[in-house]
């Protein structure tokens, strides 16, 4: 594997393992994620938490099945938000959708393993383009899979928010018709998703960047202002660690 490109944005907080413990649920309302019981796996979060996100998938992939949700996180932020290059950056996040869909048949309860797989196949789509992805397919195997992790773990807001993000990308690329009809995307289902993931964890950078860009998709410029809300409420809260440091810092772009 080639060298990744250092993480611009430290964490504020450099985490070890008790530290981590301390503030586990704050950082993983979003995923689910369980609290380790295992401390080499805790300590390979400490990484990932810390911005070093490739030694954080090396040291997730020693732990074999335990590791791939780590792995596969730490993959996926680093490809999507820092990886120069076009090719490698859609490299890396079909490697993360493999390993997640691998996972998926030893552990068809791990809600991890469906969401990172929609996750790095989302991410390549908006690479790729999102028309050019539905017309492959991606789009339905995206939403299945976002809807299996939501029935496994029905409190992962990133889930609730990731296939809000779907109904509303859809939309603003074929239109609501043809959104509904051939992709089951509807203005209603993603609105009510947004919400729903919103009340699950109001206080998150990504949950209120996305909701402000899934209501521009679905309602366009009559919800200019919520959106400008939204983004200023995000770009006001105080991140806790690099990957929040680092959507903080598109947010404030936005």
């Amino acid at each position: 594997m080639s060298a990744w490109i250092d993480c611009p944005h430290p964490s504020p907080i450099i985490f070890d393992v008790e530290g981590l413990s301390a503030h586990w649920a704050r950082l993983h309302r979003g995923d689910a994620e369980p609290l380790p019981t295992q401390p080499d796996l805790l300590q390979a979060w400490a990484l990932f938490h810390n911005g070093e996100f490739q030694r954080a998938t090396h040291a997730a992939l020693l732990l074999g099945d335990a590791g791939t949700n780590l792995a596969n996180k730490a993959t996926c932020i680093y490809a999507n938000y820092l990886e120069p290059s076009e090719q490698r950056r859609e490299a890396l996040l079909l490697e993360a959708a493999v390993r997640a869909e691998a996972l998926q048949s030893r552990q068809p309860d791990n809600p991890g393993a469906w969401y990172w797989q929609a996750y790095a196949l989302g991410r390549y789509s908006q690479g790729i383009s999102v028309a050019k992805a539905l017309a492959n397919g991606l789009g339905a195997r995206i939403k299945g899979a976002l809807e299996k992790a939501i029935e496994r773990a029905p409190h992962h807001a990133d889930a609730h928010l990731a296939l809000a993000t779907f109904h509303a990308e859809v939309i603003d690329k074929v239109g609501h018709l043809i959104g509904r009809m051939t992709y089951g995307a509807t203005a209603e289902a993603g609105l009510a998703l947004y919400r729903r993931a919103h009340s699950l964890n109001p206080d998150s950078i990504v949950t209120l960047t996305e909701h402000a860009r899934g209501l521009l998709m679905l309602q366009g410029r009559r919800q200019l202002g919520t959106a400008a809300e939204l983004q200023a409420r995000a770009a006001a809260i105080e991140p806790m660690d690099a990957m929040e440091q680092i959507y903080l810092a598109a947010a404030r772009a936005q």
